[in-house]
């Protein structure tokens, strides 16, 4: 299954104040990046994120899944409603997301 242009929309909306963030569509889903970093994306209309340090300390109960089979596991954000709660989770996690490796 793939994700909706509807479900993108609506989280990119609740992440209007979040600077900085781009989506790019691969394979029916939708990788996240804040600064050219990716933090996460939508796969199967569901929003997940890394498990980076500060995600985790902010969704310590948070399920784990795979986005795809035979990906690594990402945090599940249940919180999607509390625009609040997600610019600090994102906003966070670029502080410790490393930055993409120079094309050569």
């Amino acid at each position: 299954m793939s994700s909706s242009r509807s479900y993108l929309a609506f989280v990119l909306e609740q992440l209007a104040a979040v600077e900085g963030i781009t989506h790019r569509a691969m394979m029916g889903e939708y990788v996240l990046y804040i600064h050219g970093k990716v933090f996460g994306g939508i796969y199967d209309d569901r929003f997940l994120v890394k498990p980076t340090p500060a995600a985790v300390a902010r969704m310590p109960d948070a399920p784990r899944e795979q986005p795809y089979e035979g990906a690594k596991e990402m945090l599940l954000v249940e919180q999607i409603d509390d625009r609040a709660f997600l610019q600090t989770l994102i906003e966070a996690m670029d502080a410790e997301l490393p930055m993409p490796k120079p094309k050569s």
